[in-house]
């Protein structure tokens, strides 16, 4: 089956949804999604989403706390885009009627680590999700725009001159394959860290983006930076995926503490609750492996049960569920992977090294967030440069592809899988991921994580030949393919900084730069 489109967004998260939206006057647009319409990373942001929207901020004073947070390696041109058109399109959101929480008839802003200002426009702990809501009922009411849910997408179409011109797509509903031709494809497939063992990302988060990209022939940097999110509910999985105690939690006023007592973060930073997220997890890893601790505790008790209750209503309702009052008792908390900061790379209008090919949120890589990301800059990061993309898109001149320069891919698949070996094999990846890709990283384990991983590429090979598909087998490659590249990554920089810490290399090079691999190297 073939069908043909102007636009082709691989990806209903923030960064997708908001460019069909901005480019549904300029074509007819298509939105693919491997789940429901609503299943994505940005489903699950509690806390919100940073912008200088208060009459004490300034673009300025939120681009010097991201560029802080970053560790030196912040692109300022990619700051100073993204905290100045930011405000302008939050103020756009609220136009889709996501009634973002207020006090007094203005937006009521948080505050999170990392943060000298209240900036973080919310919408109670549900930010995410009502972002995401608002967006698909936009899409859904615009003009020209199409979405298709349960599509697997496989890989990139490529045309003899290296243009990308559709994508290999697999409908789980109907079984059949369908090759998508477009003049442009739009990647924004949000992020990677189901590779690990212990993550806040749903299920869907398996870097299929920053795989097909790479084998498509597409730059990818900074891929040694995961964001390891400094608390999670300890012994609590829901849907596989850790669940996540917003920041801004501690922006409220909750405090870390070890099981007996003790506050411990003003011995790792003068801000303590509120350094930056690299700083807290790894506090919290080395009280872990210090102590000999299965967790450490986040005090809720400074914060009124109130406020408490009508700040992070579903938080307080998901440790209910558990058995936790945290209006009464303090939370049991440990990290968790959360984010990947490296990915595609781009421009700064969601260009990427193949020709019409564009990408915006959680899979790209613009240089916003340098080594460490700032809470809440992740969702304007999409919004922003989403909207750039489509402002560059719809003046693309690309035509669509001739039928006959695409190859029939479809004779070479076939479905057939074995549930329990994919099983084991999904297991081993996520603990050698965990284990050696970890917070604290050493050079020899990492070369025992690349070898790990080269085992388990051959024993898939072994079982299912390239020639044989189906989504579960797709998704392993692509994980694997990920999983490397962030191994790759971490042993080519020879130091640590921000989000990568290694036992060989503790200190910070005087001078910062990117990590970029290509597939040509």
């Amino acid at each position: 089956m073939r069908i043909e489109t102007d636009f082709l967004v691989v990806g209903s998260g923030m960064a997708g949804l908001w460019f069909a939206y901005r480019i549904s006057n300029h074509g007819r647009v298509l939105v693919l999604t491997k789940k429901d319409d609503s299943e994505s990373n940005t489903n699950y942001a509690q806390g919100g989403i940073a912008a200088a929207l208060g009459s004490d901020d300034s673009p300025q004073q939120h681009l010097e706390d991201t560029v802080k947070a970053g560790y030196g390696l912040c692109d300022p041109q990619a700051v100073q885009v993204m905290v100045g058109e930011g405000p302008r399109l939050v103020r756009e959101l609220q136009k889709l009627e996501i009634e973002f929480s207020t006090e007094g008839g203005h937006l009521e802003l948080g505050i999170e680590g990392g943060h000298t200002r209240h900036r973080v426009a919310h919408v109670a702990d549900t930010t995410g999700q009502a972002v995401e809501w608002g967006l698909i009922n936009a899409v859904r009411s615009a003009p020209n725009v199409a979405l298709y849910e349960h599509h697997f997408v496989i890989d990139l179409l490529t045309d003899e001159s290296g243009r990308c011109c559709g994508v290999l797509s697999f409908d789980r509903e109907s079984g059949k394959f369908a090759e998508i031709h477009a003049k442009v494809v739009m990647l924004a497939t949000g992020g990677l860290c189901r590779v690990y063992e212990h993550t806040t990302n749903p299920p869907i988060a398996t870097g299929d983006g920053v795989a097909m990209a790479w084998r498509a022939g597409a730059k990818v940097a900074d891929l040694e930076f995961i964001q390891f999110h400094p608390t999670s509910l300890f012994g609590a999985r829901i849907d596989g995926r850790a669940f996540l105690i917003s920041e801004a939690v501690r922006g409220e006023g909750g405090i870390l503490r070890t099981p007996d007592g003790e506050r411990f973060m003003p011995r790792y930073h003068p801000d303590a609750e509120l350094a930056p997220r690299s700083v807290v997890a790894r506090a919290i890893y080395n009280e872990l492996r210090t102590r000999r601790l299965d967790y450490v505790l986040l005090d809720l008790s400074s914060i009124p049960p109130a406020h408490i209750l009508k700040r992070f209503p579903m938080i307080a309702d998901t440790c209910k569920r558990f058995g936790l009052d945290i209006t009464r008792e303090p939370v049991p908390v440990v990290p968790a992977a959360h984010y990947s900061v490296g990915g595609v790379k781009t421009d700064l209008w969601g260009r990427t090294s193949i020709p019409c090919l564009y990408t915006a949120g959680e899979c790209a890589h613009t240089g916003v967030h340098g080594a460490n990301r700032l809470a809440s800059n992740s969702l304007l990061e999409a919004l922003v440069f989403a909207d750039r993309a489509a402002q560059a898109a719809s003046k693309e001149e690309a035509r669509l592809p001739s039928l006959d320069k695409i190859n029939p891919f479809e004779r070479q698949l076939r479905s057939i899988e074995d549930p329990s070996l994919l099983n084991s094999l999904v297991s081993s990846l996520k603990q050698t991921m965990w284990r050696f890709a970890g917070i604290v990283r050493s050079a020899k384990e990492m070369e025992r994580g690349r070898a790990r991983l080269a085992e388990l590429s051959r024993e898939l090979k072994a079982l299912y030949p390239a020639r044989i598909f189906s989504p579960g087998i797709k998704q392993l490659r692509n994980t694997l393919i990920v999983g490397d590249l962030i191994l790759r990554s971490a042993l080519a920089r020879k130091e640590s900084r921000g989000l990568h810490y290694v036992e060989e290399f503790p200190d910070t090079l005087p001078e910062a730069s990117h990590t970029v691999l290509s597939p040509k190297d």
